[in-house]
């Protein structure tokens, strides 16, 4: 009997991090520590954004909107990976394998497009700045956005529908701590070629594409930093998109050692510790550079703090 689009693979078990038994409550303490401040931070972010007026910009929305995808991806990878490393392995249900990895594909598809988003937005404020509040009014930065939310979310489901006609007979094992796409694939008995030239066209088109037109802006940024000639507006200037930039060397650094390069010459656990620093590591450190590295949100921290502290606002005041 042919049945198609029918899988006889239920469940997939998830080996996770393999021989910790000494360090697992460490780990798991660690990534747990990691996972809160994580959530924390960039929840942090979008209530000083939607709250705080100094930070009603273009900028800070796009910010914010990079805070509620770094909360989503986390949420999709960490609980299960605590739960892995204590239970030293994890059953999930094959649909829950496939959803995991539908947003993981989705968040990391909708950042590329963002950071790309937001680069324009820089070379906008910098490059062209008599024009920047009429090309970047109201309504154009939640335009942005959404064709972002939009664009990954359609490209990742187009992954999602081919995996979905291949046929899962066994083993049902993967030696990872999340449902990635080629440990998933390697599940299949089915030939994967329409997958893996999708996803290839995905990753070319998507990745490379913004990555130059990142590069481009940055280009155009830095060309247009040297032509000031006080040196303290060149370094404020330089500030503004000197976080950013970061967020995208990191970022992009992880995906391509990933996803890009050549993996056949890399350890399982080396493709495990990449993975660990792209779905936790990369959503920890944006919060802390944009908070840490950008003194608006520093006022805005200190104007909340201060209104729910009045006396030690007065008791400076007064001292001062």
């Amino acid at each position: 009997m042919n049945e198609r689009n029918h899988t006889i693979v239920i469940e997939i078990f998830l080996l996770g991090f393999k021989n910790i038994h000494k360090f697992k409550i460490l780990l798991f303490i660690l990534l747990l520590v990691v996972y809160c401040v994580t959530i924390c931070g960039n929840l942090l972010i979008i209530v000083l954004v939607s709250c705080s007026r100094t930070l009603h910009s273009p900028m800070y929305f796009f910010i914010s909107q990079l805070s509620i995808f770094d909360i989503m991806l986390s949420t999709d990878i960490v609980p299960n990976t605590l739960a892995s490393i204590i239970a030293e392995g994890l059953v999930m249900s094959f649909s829950g394998c496939i959803t995991q990895f539908y947003i993981f594909g989705a968040s990391a598809l909708t950042e590329c497009a963002l950071l790309s988003v937001m680069s324009y937005d820089r070379y906008l404020a910098i490059c062209n700045p008599l024009h920047y509040a009429a090309i970047m009014n109201h309504t154009l930065p939640h335009s942005l956005a959404m064709t972002c939310w939009l664009a990954g979310f359609l490209l990742a489901m187009i992954t999602e529908i081919l995996i979905f006609q291949l046929d899962f007979c066994g083993p049902n094992i993967i030696d990872h701590f999340f449902c990635d796409l080629a440990p998933l694939l390697q599940l299949s008995c089915s030939d994967t070629k329409s997958v893996e030239i999708q996803v290839s066209i995905t990753v070319m088109t998507i990745i490379f594409t913004q990555l130059l037109f990142v590069l481009g802006t940055y280009i155009c940024i830095f060309f247009s930093i040297l032509q000031i000639s006080s040196t303290g507006s060149r370094q404020k200037v330089f500030s503004t998109c000197s976080s950013h930039l970061m967020v995208v060397s990191t970022y992009y650094g992880t995906i391509i050692a990933l996803y890009v390069a050549p993996s056949r010459g890399y350890s399982l656990n080396l493709n495990k510790m990449l993975s660990l620093l792209n779905t936790i590591a990369t959503p920890l450190c944006n919060p802390i550079i944009y908070s840490l590295r950008n003194n608006e949100i520093k006022i805005a921290i200190s104007k909340i703090y201060f209104q729910k502290n009045p006396l030690k606002d007065q008791r400076q005041s007064g001292t001062g």
